[in-house]
Formats: C-alpha cells, sequence, structure tokens
C-alpha cells in the first residue's frame, strides 16, 4: 500500500470540533461517495479493477471521491472504509455489485462520524 497525500492533507489534519462541523464533514464525504456511485459511476467502475490490490472508496469533507488502497499507518487515523471492493465487481451484477459497495460505504461514515462524535466530552447542558 502506499500513502497519499490527498488523504493524509484532508484527513489525518482535518479535526472537526463540533457537531455541526461533524455533521458537514458526514455531508460532504456522503456527497463524495454518491457522486462516485452515480454520475461518476462508469469512472468508478472502470477505478475498480479486479486485477489491482485490495481497493477501498474513500469519500472527503469537500464531496470528492477516490478509490485508492488502505492507509499505510497501523493503526490508521480514520476508520478504514471497505477493503477489495474491487475483487466482487466482475462477479456480480452491476446493480448488485453498486448496492453492496453503497451499503459498506454508509456503514464507513457513521464510523467516521462516530469516530469524531466519540471525542466529545459532552455535557448534560451540551446536549
Amino acid at each position: 500500500p502506499r500513502s497519499n497525500p490527498l488523504r493524509l492533507t484532508m484527513d489525518a489534519q482535518y479535526n472537526p470540533r463540533t457537531v455541526e462541523e461533524v455533521f458537514r464533514d458526514y455531508k460532504g464525504r456522503r456527497n463524495g461517495l454518491a457522486r462516485a456511485l452515480t454520475t461518476d459511476v462508469e469512472e468508478f467502475f472502470r477505478q475498480c479493477d479486479p486485477e489491482k490490490e485490495n481497493l477501498c472508496l474513500y469519500g472527503f469533507p469537500n464531496e470528492h471521491w477516490e478509490v485508492n488502497l488502505p492507509a499505510e499507518e497501523v493503526p490508521p487515523e480514520l476508520p478504514e472504509p471497505a477493503l477489495g471492493i474491487n475483487f466482487a465487481r466482475d462477479g456480480m451484477q452491476e446493480k448488485d455489485w453498486l448496492s453492496m459497495v453503497a451499503v459498506h460505504s454508509d456503514a464507513w461514515l457513521l464510523s467516521v462520524a462516530f469516530y469524531f462524535g466519540a471525542r466529545f466530552g459532552f455535557d448534560k447542558s451540551d446536549r
């Protein structure tokens, strides 16, 4: 696996500090993933070559998406999305494969939001 400068710039140094910022982060990542699975689906399909190594679909807070190898850092700064989405691509109907990637992407979005939110120390008055 290789380190990705875009992901490091956008995620490792990015640190939402309020509930509103976490929600903005979630919305941006979700919009990027939705674009990959709808508007940009042909490019997404092409990038998910089953001959390549284990690939992941990443959504970023700026509404961009990327298919790439998992992070090199152990443990990674953020929860990792589903690994190896490219391997099942040619063994399934395209819409079923896209649905599977979408379900895994939804789970990843929630895990990232909970990762950021778990660091908050909410007092009763903050809820």
